[in-house]
Order: structure tokens, then sequence, then C-alpha cells
């Protein structure tokens, strides 16, 4: 679709907080994300969970009607002077927006630039998924770059198979960690939480494993009493009642030793949080838990995807060959703009370089 045709939506620029407040906005972002995706993550209700958390007040919503049907709808934070980014806690996976999926990503983007968002020069979509958004070639106007590598794992055939395909050494060690839990004569055992009131409880555990460890140190460990234990209770709850939130507990005898905080939906299972007991030195009770949770999934039949949207560490390719990157889109109002801004880029990171 071309730039012309998008350009010519009927753009509307309102206050954020009104997709929390108005009913028929909330589903017109439901309906935009399912069609693309339905990421559990990107409802309606979890975005404004995140606005209202971590917003700092100047978000703005664009929506983009086409024939009096809403096909876009971004929320945006001014930058700096003539420059605007999409709202992007670090809570989210992906930069907050939802739009048809017909509507060329770049396309938008210069739409937004040239209507709703007055003189703005530079317009930064963070952190999209070519799984749901493909990667298009840069133009004169736009600049697209790597974010991270991030993994997944699909739930096809049975865990066997799949567990006889992992390395030979993962599976080794898993087998001795467990023989020795049992001449310890510890238990081992997985508890899965769905109910709205198991979330509160678990999320508690979770902060507690999490503030006995090096996020505690750096301040940005979970409580039930900041702004991420708020979030992740207000998310998980809402998500728990349409049956959409996990968290998995993995525990040695009575005691927590490692929690992974999921939502699924449509076949969907995100890993949102994951932490373990880093004082526990001759196991490791998270690749326990990871075993023991793809196991049940496997065995629910109720999922086909498990999504870890986080940076890929070596860890994750124990349990997965699959990869892909997630990428940042950068759209500039012309293309003298950008050359501007990646001349000035070049020069800032040669001494960098020349460093090396």
């Amino acid at each position: 679709m071309s730039i012309a045709h998008v350009a010519s939506l009927d753009w509307k620029n309102i206050a954020a907080s009104t997709l929390s407040q108005d009913a028929q906005l909330a589903l017109a972002w439901d309906r935009l994300n399912a069609s693309r995706g339905d990421l559990p993550f990107m409802t309606s209700a979890a975005v404004t969970a995140a606005l209202k958390t971590f917003g700092a007040g100047s978000e703005r919503l664009l929506i983009g009607r086409a024939n009096g049907e809403v096909a876009a709808m971004f929320l945006l934070v001014p930058q700096a002077k003539f420059r605007w980014q999409t709202f992007q806690p670090s809570q989210l996976p992906l930069g907050a927006w939802v739009a048809d999926a017909r509507w060329s990503l770049h396309a938008l983007a210069a739409g937004l630039q040239r209507g709703p968002l007055g003189l703005c020069l530079v317009l930064s979509i963070t952190q999209v998924d070519p799984w749901l958004t493909p990667r298009e070639d840069d133009s004169a106007a736009t600049h697209s770059s790597d974010y991270i590598d991030t993994g997944w794992i699909d739930i096809a055939g049975s865990f066997e198979d799949y567990w006889n395909a992992r390395g030979k050494n993962l599976r080794q060690n898993m087998r001795k960690q467990r023989n020795k839990l049992g001449t310890e004569g510890v238990t081992p055992q997985l508890r899965t939480w769905t109910a709205v009131e198991d979330m509160a409880p678990a999320i508690a555990r979770y902060g507690q494993l999490e503030s006995q460890g090096w996020k505690a140190a750096k301040g940005t460990a979970i409580h039930l009493d900041n702004d991420q234990g708020r979030f992740y209770r207000e998310l998980l709850e809402t998500a728990a009642r349409h049956g959409e939130a996990v968290v998995y507990e993995y525990l040695f005898d009575e005691r927590t030793v490692a929690v992974n905080l999921c939502v699924r939906r449509a076949g969907t299972l995100v890993i949102l949080k994951t932490t373990y007991d880093e004082s526990i030195q001759a196991y490791s009770p998270a690749f326990m838990l990871s075993q023991d949770a793809v196991e049940n999934i496997f065995t629910a039949g109720d999922t086909q995807r498990v999504e870890y949207y986080g940076r890929l560490m070596e860890w994750h390719t124990k349990w997965t060959e699959n990869k892909r990157t997630l990428y940042h889109l950068t759209s500039y109002r012309w293309p003298l703009v950008k050359q501007m801004a990646l001349a000035r880029r070049a020069k800032a990171e040669a001494p960098a370089a020349e460093a090396t």
C-alpha cells in the first residue's frame, strides 16, 4: 500500500489515557492486536496497565481510520523537539502500537509524520517483531537497525522427541542433578498457578527470590509494593480473569527455588519474567523448572509456541535452535534529515572504533 494511501488516513491525536476510558477504543485496539499475533502482553488492558504505572503523562494516542474504521493505533511519547517515539517501558517486549496487517509500517510512520504529529522530523518505532511485521528494505527516508536476537520453542510432536533433540550435556546434567536430589531425600515439584487469587502470592514469592539476587543490588527487583510489582500484579490478575495467566513455581520440598511469570493467548505462551534462588550452587533450579514446564506444555496440548521475547542468551540455545532479530524502525521526515542523522552517528562512533 502506497504512502499516499496511508497519508490519507483520517488521523486523530488524543491523550493516551483515553484508551482506558473509552470502551470502543479498547475494543478497536484488541481487534487490531488479534489481527497481528494476538499477543497477550499487547492487549488494551496490558498497555493501559503499563501506561498507568510507567507513563509520564505526556503520552499520546494516535488513531488512524480508513472509511470510518480504526486501522492503526500508536501510543507515542515526545522525545525531544520534533522527535517522537513509541511508548516503550522495559516491561513491554515490543513497542506499543497495533495496526491492520495490510498497512505497511513504513507508510504508517510517514503518514503520522505528515499529519497528526505536526512537524515531526524523526519518528522511532521501537522493538518491532519481524514475525508480525516483516522488516522492509530501507528507503531514502527510513532506517532499520537490529535490536536483539530472541528465541522461541515450537511445540510440535512429543516431549520425548523434543527432549532427545536437546544437547547430550544438558540431558545428562539434568539427570545427574535429579538423581542427586533423590539421594539427598529432596523432592522437586512444579506447581502451576492460574487463578486470580493466586497471582499476588505468586508474585510475592517471585519478589522474595529476586530480592536475594543481583537485581536487589541494582534496585530492579520486583516487590508487590513497587511499580514493577504493581504492574505485573495487575497484568497477571487481569489475564487470569480470562484464563490467560500462568505462573510456574519450582520447589525443593516446600522451598521455592525458581519462578516463571507467563501469559498465554491463542496458543502462544510468553515467558515475561524468570528468577531463581542464586544461593543454590549445586543445582540449576531454573533449568529444572524449564524442563518440567516445557514437558507440562507438551502434555497439555493447548500451546503451539513458547516465546522468550528477551535477549537470546547462551542458556536459551540449550532449549531451542530458533531465533530471529527484533528491530527498530526510524522514519525521517525528509531524506536529508536521515543523511544528517546517519552522518552524525558515524562521526560519534568513529572514536570508539579507533580505540578498539
